[in-house]
């Protein structure tokens, strides 16, 4: 079978690291499982969710063009978590305020820098004079 990035395939988990899951695809092929990649949050231990022997369903996320390593994830097949839906009624979203109509951009940097200048000469000045 010729694997592919973004492919959904069972696999079996065939051993466990502190640092991953390696999972079986096939007779000759094996990919790693990132305990990074085996659900959204934080992992205390992966032994935790996984056992030797478990058949997994997964994710191809990455395929090492000169190793031929597969780069497997769990996470990915997670449902995606709604904020827009959390604790707020049907049809209703919540309304998060952003500045993305603001157009200030760079305009009150460029009116302080001339300020900030020649604060930081006065600065040098004082401290050459301590010096001295």
């Amino acid at each position: 079978m010729r694997y592919r990035i973004g492919m959904v395939i069972e696999g079996k988990v065939t051993g466990i690291q502190p640092y991953g899951a390696f999972v079986s695809l096939d007779n000759d092929t094996q990919g790693l499982i990132h305990i990074s990649e085996c659900r959204n949050g934080y992992i205390s231990d992966i032994y935790d969710l996984l056992q030797v022997g478990q058949r997994v369903r997964v994710m191809i996320i990455d395929i090492d063009e000169y190793t031929q390593k597969i780069s497997l994830s769990l996470r990915c097949l997670e449902k995606k978590f709604d904020f827009y839906h959390t604790s707020v009624a049907p049809n209703q979203y919540k309304h998060y305020w952003t500045n993305r109509h603001v157009e200030e951009g760079f305009a009150p940097i460029a009116d302080r820098l001339d300020e900030w200048v020649e604060q930081a000469l006065a600065d040098i000045d004082k401290k050459s004079e301590k010096s001295s």
